[in-house]
């Protein structure tokens, strides 16, 4: 995150905040001040007063060794997908998907090099990486990350896999870019994307994008099993279909939500 802004408007202060908040990850749930300066980038004073300061607004606790955030930190995220309406829309289409398919659906974007899940519908089976809203994994190994990266430009595309991942997680698939480039090209003449323990082992999943009325890709939805109980013939012959029918009605809902004019009127006392 640039310390420097553009403009007079530039609150250098807030990105400094911003900064702290997201120097705490998987690996690094909890710590020293001093490892939360050195993470941030940021003097030690400086960094002791934005950490008193998420403290005394509920977004950082002091722990035994250090500091570490709090659930309220959720609330800015959950914040964001209630302000797209995304989740409102997408629910009911990623139960409905669920119910047919015995298995968990979710729906992520992009957020630099990663993917982020921004909405879950799961069911109760174990699989090797645990998923909840929030968590982040590399896009490229992965089916959700895979069908938003493909809708990029060729030099858009570039500038986000430059951004280092900041999940924490080193995936199995490592391809250089002559496979990368001929996985996205099938990605995005098929419409659709699998992945088959590219991410860990045990991870199988296919997901298709979903579009705004303009037809721009905004995230991807998938359906994810285990690698065990779950056959690719299976995901794809009976699984595949199902979700794409979901993706298409999940972008008619978001399309239709946003050419409905919406309006504010203030209650009467």
């Amino acid at each position: 995150m640039p310390r420097e802004g553009t403009g007079p408007d530039f609150i250098e202060a807030l990105a400094r905040g911003l900064e702290v908040i997201t120097a705490f990850e998987p690996h690094r749930p909890e710590m020293t001040l001093a490892e939360v300066a050195t993470a941030a980038g940021l003097a030690r004073p400086t960094a002791r007063r934005i950490l008193l300061t998420l403290e005394e607004l509920g977004y950082v606790r002091a722990g035994g060794r250090g500091y570490a955030l709090t659930p309220r930190v959720l609330g800015l995220g959950v914040a964001y997908v209630r302000s797209m309406g995304l989740w409102d829309i997408a629910r009911p289409h990623l139960e409905r998907l669920v119910a047919r398919t015995n298995e968990s659906c979710s729906i992520a974007q992009l957020d630099g090099s990663d993917i982020v899940y921004v909405a879950r519908v799961a069911v109760p089976k174990i699989v090797g990486l645990s998923v909840q809203i929030g968590t982040r994994f590399p896009a490229l190994p992965t089916s959700l990350g895979k069908v938003q990266l493909a809708a990029l430009p060729p030099d858009e595309l570039e500038v986000v896999l430059a951004q280092p991942t900041r999940s924490g997680l080193v995936p199995r698939w490592q391809p250089d870019r002559v496979e990368r480039d001929a996985e996205l090209r099938e990605v995005r003449a098929r419409g659709w994307a699998l992945t088959d323990e590219q991410l860990a082992l045990g991870i199988r999943s296919v997901a298709a994008p979903l579009r705004d009325g303009s037809g721009r890709v905004i995230a991807g939805v998938n359906v994810n099993c285990h690698a065990a109980e779950t056959p690719v013939e299976r995901l794809l012959e009976h699984h595949l279909p199902l979700l794409l029918q979901a993706a298409g009605e999940i972008s008619a809902d978001f399309a239709r939500l946003h050419d409905v004019p919406h309006v504010t009127v203030p209650a009467v006392s």
